[in-house]
């Protein structure tokens, strides 16, 4: 991988990619929305932070919760982005209904 391709694929300081450095594949939030992240998958779980419009995540494992109805349908899937931080995939632009990773171990 080359120096720029690093460079395009390094977390931006507010979070909008979040890429690993390493390259991967990442998919859009829906438009006009500013999805909240959890420490769990579900709403009753403490918000962490806050993805910017037109965010763009990098899906590292999913697991089953609590059912939300969003954009993109309703589904009881939730996107782990990192350790301890999910984000509904009902917010997630991923194609499909069904998980497209791994299920999450922990």
């Amino acid at each position: 991988m080359t120096t720029q391709d690093h460079q395009g694929a390094a977390e931006a300081a507010d979070g909008q990619t979040l890429a690993a450095a390493a390259g991967g594949l990442t998919y859009p939030i829906a438009p006009g929305y500013r999805v909240k992240v959890r420490q769990g998958p579900s709403t009753d779980s403490p918000v962490v932070r806050q993805l910017a419009e037109g965010a763009r995540i990098q899906i590292r494992c999913q697991r089953h919760g609590q059912k939300v109805s969003g954009p993109y349908g309703t589904s009881d899937i939730w996107d782990s982005i990192g350790p301890g931080q999910y984000i509904s995939d009902t917010y997630v632009h991923t194609g499909s209904s069904d998980m497209v990773a791994p299920l999450c171990t922990s």
